[in-house]
């Protein structure tokens, strides 16, 4: 028996491949949740030469996520800190899942004691469609 996955899910790119290389909080792409019921967002390192990097993400209900909170640990699968990245982990990938309520959801990584960084890029994996096919994007 053949399995789909393809035509159940959505991809949007969550967080550009960009070098972080300073202690800060960079922002991702703000991701529409509409006709879904769930996201995965897989975060994807390149060459990390020090530092830590945590994903944070926020959930609201406005587009411009005005109304954003953190997302309550009950609202993810796995743990933001389970999906961090240190210094030796190049080149992995990790995931975090949401299952909240909200419409909107934004992945944040917050880095910490970095010289000269790293670089990270994130893609929002959207499933649980109400309407299937989804579109291929």
């Amino acid at each position: 028996m053949k399995k789909d996955l393809y035509n159940k899910i959505l991809q949007k790119v969550a967080f550009n491949t960009q070098a972080i290389a300073t202690d800060t909080t960079t922002n991702g792409e703000i991701i529409d949740l509409k006709g879904f019921d769930s996201a995965t967002f897989v975060i994807q390192s390149g060459s990390l030469t020090d530092g830590t990097y945590t994903p944070l993400i926020h959930e609201g209900n406005e587009s411009d996520l005005s109304d954003a909170a953190a997302v309550a640990d009950a609202d993810l699968i796995g743990t933001e800190a389970g999906a961090a990245f240190a210094s030796t982990d190049d080149n992995k990938a990790k995931k975090l899942g949401y299952v909240g309520g909200k419409r909107y959801i934004r992945l944040s990584l917050v880095s910490a004691s970095t010289s000269t960084g790293g670089t990270l890029s994130a893609v929002a994996v959207l499933s649980d469609a109400d309407i299937r096919p989804t579109d291929a994007e």
